[in-house]
């Protein structure tokens, strides 16, 4: 750890040892600010996690935050930016990989008045539908080609965030960064500014096995609609009417997204063969949202820890050889 303050800390989970991360750190190693980027490692234990000095050479500082189990990633993630020590912070997952430039370009975006500011996404992972529908059901609105501009919402668990505005607030934080779209909706509330800069770019390994599709859909919808009825105070004649209009949220997203593909040029690559996986997951998260809006979150958190931490158990056995062999990441 040198005097001169980190630029950029960088939060990175694993239930288990180093290694899940190693390729990632690889990653970060290759980042023109490596040596004002502090990591910041948290795991259930510091005895397990067992970190391999060589990887984490040149980074500015590396901090190991141990929580015992991990129940939710977005408690472990505020674990993290509780101990980080630059201004800026940033969850960044496993299986995502940052481009060269994406520091450089996130602590520059961050120099204007933000909140948060959020990367472009591309496709680790393309040589599926399966891949891609997953892909454009989390990130169609942030694939390339886009502009840089303020933006309504972020990219969930690959944006930054000016760490003082996390920590206020406090115990609080942990549940919004499980659904960060409630969290953007409430910064943006209280006045704050977010950023869209496609100048950084990550590569996301995406889900590519179909069935998971709709499972990881659901529990991302029941715990994004769980947290905002709890967060908004929502009476149960709001919570009823989102309940009954629920046979219309496929329609309204798969029609948002359809756009996103057509408005990049996709459409012809991607259509109709993106069609069938698209509706299964547009569904699944629907039936999600209904049960987060009648019964709360559940095991929703918990159920979506292995697709966060664990992505390899949940891509084709061909994206798997093709990462391990070191093929496109």
């Amino acid at each position: 750890m040198t005097a001169t303050p980190p630029l950029l800390s960088v939060i990175l989970l694993t239930q288990g040892s180093f290694e899940v991360l190693r390729r990632v750190v690889g990653h970060l190693r290759a980042q023109g600010v490596r040596d004002r980027i502090e990591l910041v490692l948290v795991a259930p234990s510091e005895a397990g996690l067992q970190p391999d000095p060589a990887a984490l050479e040149g980074f500015h500082g590396v901090s190991v935050v141990a929580t015992g189990p991990i129940e939710a990633a977005g408690v472990a993630v505020a674990a993290g930016a509780r101990v980080a020590s630059a201004e800026i912070v940033v969850y960044v997952e496993e299986h995502s990989f940052p481009a060269p430039g994406w520091a450089e370009a996130l602590i520059r975006a961050h120099e204007g008045p933000w909140a948060a500011v959020g990367p472009a996404m591309t496709n680790a992972n393309p040589d599926s539908m399966a891949s891609w529908t997953s892909f454009l059901l989390d990130f169609g609105a942030w694939v390339l080609p886009a502009e840089a501009g303020p933006a309504d919402t972020l990219p969930a668990h690959q944006t930054s965030y000016k760490r003082e505005v996390l920590l206020s607030y406090g115990e609080a934080l942990g549940d919004l960064l499980e659904t960060e779209t409630t969290l953007q909706h409430d910064l943006k509330a209280r006045g704050h500014g977010l950023f869209f800069e496609p100048a950084a770019r990550t590569d996301h390994l995406n889900i590519s096995r179909l069935s998971d599709i709709a499972i990881l859909q659901f529990h991302n919808y029941r715990a994004f609609a769980a947290n905002r009825a709890r967060d908004g105070r929502w009476p149960w004649s709001r919570r009823l009417a989102y309940i009954v209009g629920s046979p219309l949220i496929p329609l309204v997203r798969g029609a948002r997204i359809l756009g996103q593909v057509r408005d990049r040029g996709l459409g012809r690559t991607m259509l109709p063969g993106i069609l069938p996986p698209l509706a299964m997951g547009l569904v699944a998260g629907a039936a999600g949202e209904v049960l987060g809006y009648s019964l709360g979150a559940g095991d929703s958190p918990r159920a979506r820890l292995t697709f966060e931490l664990d992505r390899l158990s949940h891509v084709s056995d061909r994206d798997r050889r093709r990462l391990l062999s070191g093929g496109r990441r």
